[in-house]
């Protein structure tokens, strides 16, 4: 049985550059794909900094986040399986009904990387490139509002149905309080036999309401933290822009400045170590490696 990894809020520096250089072949794979088949993709949020503050990685970090649009997402999931389905994986609830998360993850056979707050899910978990599908937000306030209301509500409804106490950003009396509430939850939904997939369609209905529009003012992955967080006017996206990051070049939205100082205030400036966020692996594993303990 494996044995729990080390806190990993830091890593040896000889475990992440191998971190890293796993997610680079994965991402240069993307590309190709991609690129090969005229699919439009985006760097973004942590991935976005990175290129413009150390053209590569932020040296702590231990993922990297591409968005596409929903059209070109749906051409590349099917596109990745016929191609390179030997090789990898996705993972999100369509294929593996136990994943709790609205992002999709492209993951290398062979490998394996679960978070403390996922080491209880029962999918095969291995080092990801993480693929966010970017919707059309309606361009009346109204109902972009309840569209994302609804996306978002159902989307922590599907990490609760999987997870009764996932992780916070706060502590103290607040955080007992909505960790109790959370387990009430996920014990309800749980005890009913509420289907995953089920909930996950409903998130995903609301996500691509618009979607049947020709054209909306701001594209948006609803379904994270806040479901704000991610917007982009169109017109900051396209054209794209390439940016060095290690060792190849990579598309990014051409006016990054607004989505990223609305997300992080000064992104130029390094956070204290304490705020140097990683996924903290439970489990980790190489190709031909065992597990990590």
């Amino acid at each position: 049985m494996a044995k729990k990894l080390p806190d990993f809020k830091t890593y040896d520096q000889e475990t992440l550059d191998k971190i890293h250089a796993a997610e680079m072949e994965i991402l240069k794979d993307f590309c190709r794909i991609c690129d090969t088949h005229g699919l439009q993709y985006f760097g973004i949020a942590g991935t976005a900094i990175g290129a413009l503050r150390h053209k590569g990685f932020i040296p702590w970090d231990d993922d990297i986040d591409v968005a596409l649009p929903r059209e070109d997402f749906e051409k590349f999931l099917t596109i990745v399986e016929e191609e390179m389905g030997d090789k990898y994986l996705i993972m999100n609830t369509e294929h593996y009904e136990n994943y709790p998360l609205m992002t999709t993850r492209l993951t290398m056979r062979g490998t394996r990387f679960k978070e403390e707050a996922l080491k209880d899910i029962k999918a095969p978990m291995g080092i990801f490139l993480d693929l966010y599908p970017y919707d059309k937000v309606s361009d009346d306030p109204k109902k972009a509002k309840k569209q994302a209301r609804d996306a978002w509500f159902w989307s922590k409804i599907l990490i609760l149905r999987g997870i009764p106490h996932p992780m916070l950003g706060f502590a103290g009396w607040k955080a007992k309080v909505v960790q109790a509430i959370c387990g009430a939850v996920h014990f309800v939904l749980k005890t009913t036999h509420t289907s995953k997939l089920k909930i996950y369609r409903k998130a995903y209905e609301a996500e691509t309401r618009y979607n049947h529009l020709e054209k909306t003012e701001k594209i948006n992955f609803i379904c994270d933290t806040s479901p704000y967080m991610n917007t982009y006017r169109v017109d900051d996206v396209f054209p794209l822009q390439k940016l060095p990051f290690e060792d190849i070049e990579l598309n990014f939205p051409h006016n990054l400045h607004t989505n990223l100082t609305g997300m992080y205030g000064d992104y130029m400036q390094l956070p204290p170590e304490g705020k140097r966020k990683t996924h903290y692996p439970y489990e980790l594993k190489f190709k031909g490696e065992k597990v990590k303990a």
